[in-house]
């Protein structure tokens, strides 16, 4: 890709994860300085110093989003280290159990809502301040097809989802005036660990209900979020962008 993000300063929560990871590299490649945020940190650090060996400013930052203050200490350390914040991907989310709604635990559904929504809204929020004083931004949500179709056995992810979508359009409405410009990305069948672990047979049912009969990759992800995040999308707000391969068409 061409330097589109010359200047840009890009904060990944969630950075530990492989499509973080792809996301931050992606955006680094686009000429953005980069901080990866994660509640672990070890994976963040690793992608962080590959970051800077391409000659970019990178820092990887621990924050669990879920936790306003440390939210707010994160970005006021990235503010005075890199000056400001110019686009926000908020990657970071919980996809790690399945339970029709009777066996839903409740522990799990409101952690889901902390994490995916809660700590949407709270990085979002916090990041709006330096946005708005530029006169320009973005933040760029992930969701899911899981969002958007629902998700069998994924009651408090797929509502998560659905909320962050509701979430972006009203930031996009409210950031317009300000040059701030809000998107979602809805990644569908994506070849990362969350789609390794499952067993073989379901993989193959997922891959089948794709258009193009195959799981995307993280980078299919990743130049979305670029896209979206540089000026060829100025005009671009509040839309629902489905990296999916198709799947929410009707296949035979």
């Amino acid at each position: 890709m061409t330097l589109l993000l010359e200047g840009k300063v890009a904060l990944v929560t969630g950075g530990s994860g492989e499509l973080g990871r792809v996301d931050a590299l992606a955006l680094a490649e686009a000429g953005a300085d980069v901080v990866i945020a994660d509640i672990v940190t070890e994976g963040a650090e690793k992608t962080s110093q590959e970051i800077r060996i391409q000659g970019r400013r990178s820092i990887a930052i621990q924050m669990d989003v879920t936790r306003k203050d440390e939210v707010k200490e994160g970005i006021a350390r990235i503010k005075k280290e890199l000056g400001s914040i110019d686009i926000l991907v908020n990657s970071a989310a919980t996809l790690d159990h399945r339970s029709q709604i009777l066996d839903q635990k409740d522990d799990f559904w409101e952690r889901d809502l902390r994490v995916n929504l809660t700590g949407t809204y709270h990085c979002s929020r916090a990041v709006w301040p330096c946005m708005k004083e530029k006169n320009w931004g973005r933040i760029i949500n992930m969701a899911s097809v899981a969002g958007t179709l629902g998700g069998f056995g994924q009651a408090s992810y797929s509502t998560t989802k659905a909320g962050i979508i509701g979430f972006t359009k009203t930031l996009a409405l409210e950031g317009a005036k300000y040059g701030i410009n809000c998107n979602v990305v809805c990644p569908g069948i994506i070849n990362s660990e969350a789609f390794r672990v499952i067993s073989p047979d379901m993989r193959e049912r997922l891959i089948r209900r794709t258009a193009f009969r195959k799981p995307g990759e993280p980078e299919d992800v990743a130049h979305a979020v670029v896209f979206l995040a540089s000026d060829k999308a100025k005009y671009i707000t509040g839309i629902v962008l489905n990296v999916s391969g198709g799947i929410e068409l009707f296949t035979l």
